[in-house]
């Protein structure tokens, strides 16, 4: 089989990290998310995949976890809720969440990326069926949205999006999905505003846990979930999760659990990456 190269930018190329991660996640004993579809499209891409930094068992393990909740929480969503949803998935990369979680025909599935990487989708990723899109554009930009019907109640995903984030674009970007939609959920991760502090640090000493373009477009860190209720009329904060607080984390291999839980016992390491829900 003819394997296919990639040419994108650093930043958006961080998708083919978190790809990686769930294809080497799939080839553990104990796999977390079981995404062979994220294996198989590795296995067709001509890519020097060491340059993703994504090697040490935690990595793997930490990008996996942080997925399967995202999936968890999404899927809680679209079973409280028997009737037509939308399912909004920002900045989709080559995520396989769509394949993993089957929605039923009742829900409207949209994926959002830029165009570049849409299109990468198109060639590398199986059609799911049923009522699903993909929208090539930035998250930022304003004019999207309007593609997409507001009629339903929402479920947002975005994983991996946030720091890449000025503030004011997080917050005028939560604004135009509440005004566009009648109700629903946001789900993202976040960095701390301590972690977005020492990344760009460190790239700025030759230093870091990703390549520098990647740390220098880190921005927006999140200390305090609930200042988001302020942003929007009715935005409440749900709750949150921390991924060394999953239960099952003992069932990871050695080297993937010891990295996890020295990484949380480190100055600010625990609080440096968490999971927060929203509703509207």
């Amino acid at each position: 089989m003819e394997r296919e190269k990639v040419e994108l930018t650093t930043v958006q190329g961080t998708m083919l990290a978190t790809l990686y991660a769930r294809a080497l996640d799939s080839r553990a004993p104990y796999s977390i998310l079981g995404d062979r579809t994220a294996d198989e499209v590795v296995r067709r891409l001509d890519h020097d995949w060491r340059r993703t930094g994504t090697r040490a068992p935690w990595d793997a393990a930490t990008l996996a976890l942080r997925g399967r909740e995202l999936d968890r929480w999404t899927g809680e969503f679209l079973t409280a809720r028997p009737g037509e949803v939308t399912v909004l998935h920002l900045a989709c990369g080559l995520d396989t969440r769509v394949h993993r979680l089957g929605p039923p025909p009742r829900v409207r599935w949209v994926d959002v990326d830029f165009p570049d990487v849409i299109e990468l989708r198109r060639r590398l990723l199986p059609e799911p069926g049923g009522d699903y899109r993909m929208i090539g554009a930035s998250v930022t930009e304003e004019e999207w949205p309007a593609e997409v019907p507001g009629d339903r109640p929402v479920v947002v995903v975005a994983e991996g999006l946030t720091m890449y984030l000025h503030e004011e674009e997080g917050r005028r970007l939560v604004q135009r999905i509440c005004g566009h939609f009648p109700g629903g959920q946001l789900l993202f991760d976040c960095f701390s505003k301590r972690l977005v502090r020492l990344a760009r640090k460190m790239s700025w000493m030759g230093m870091g846990i990703a390549p520098r373009a990647v740390l220098e477009s880190w921005h927006w860190g999140i200390d305090d979930p609930r200042e988001l209720e302020r942003w929007q009329d009715g935005l409440e904060f749900v709750d949150d999760l921390y991924v060394v607080d999953v239960p099952d984390l003992d069932r990871l291999p050695a080297a993937a659990r010891i990295g996890l839980r020295l990484g949380a016992r480190l100055p600010g390491g625990r609080d440096s990456g968490r999971l927060l829900r929203y509703r509207f």
